[in-house]
C-alpha cells in the first residue's frame, strides 16, 4: 500500500481519534484518549501491517501520555500514536500486549519508571529499578524531589 493508500486506510479510525496530523517529514500523528489507544493500536498492527518500534511514557504535568511508534516500512512512514490519560493519582492504559507480545518489556519500563499502571499485562514486575526501591515513587515523575548532593 502506498502513501495515498494508507493515508485512506487510516481514515477508518477516525471515531476513535481526536486528531490526525500527517507532517510533510513522513509522519503520522495520531491522537486519542488511553481508553481508545488498543483498538488503534490493534487495528495499525493487524489491520495496517505496522511494524511496532517502541513506547515512550511522558509526564506533561496536567496528565501523562504514551507515545507507541510504528513504522510503515512500505513507505518509510513513521506512526506515532499519543495516548493521554488525565488520571494522575492512579493513571492506566491497556496493555497491548495480548496482541503484541512484544511490548510486554517496554510496558513493564513505564510502569517502573512513571507507574502508569498497564490493564491485563501479564507480569508487571519490576524491569528497571532495584529490589529496594520504594514503593510508589517513580523517577520520571515531576512532582519526584530529587536529592541534591555536595
Amino acid at each position: 500500500m502506498n502513501q495515498q493508500e494508507l493515508n485512506t486506510k487510516l481514515a477508518e479510525i477516525k471515531g476513535k481519534v481526536s486528531k490526525i496530523d500527517m507532517s510533510k517529514d513522513s509522519r503520522i500523528y495520531i491522537h486519542c484518549q488511553i481508553e481508545d489507544s488498543y483498538d488503534i493500536n490493534k487495528f495499525l498492527f493487524e489491520e495496517v501491517g505496522a511494524r511496532f518500534v517502541v513506547a515512550t511514557g511522558l509526564d506533561n504535568d496536567n496528565d501523562f501520555e504514551i507515545i507507541y511508534h510504528f513504522s510503515y516500512d512500505q513507505t518509510g512512514c513513521m506512526i506515532n500514536v499519543k495516548a493521554f490519560i488525565p488520571d494522575r493519582k492512579n493513571p492506566s492504559a491497556p496493555s497491548i500486549t495480548p496482541f503484541l507480545p512484544a511490548a510486554e518489556w517496554i510496558e513493564r519500563e513505564i510502569h517502573d519508571l512513571l507507574g502508569i499502571k498497564f490493564d491485563g499485562h501479564p507480569n508487571l514486575a519490576r524491569l528497571i529499578l532495584a529490589d529496594d526501591w520504594p514503593e510508589g515513587v517513580y523517577p520520571l515523575r515531576k512532582d519526584v524531589k530529587k536529592e541534591v548532593k555536595k
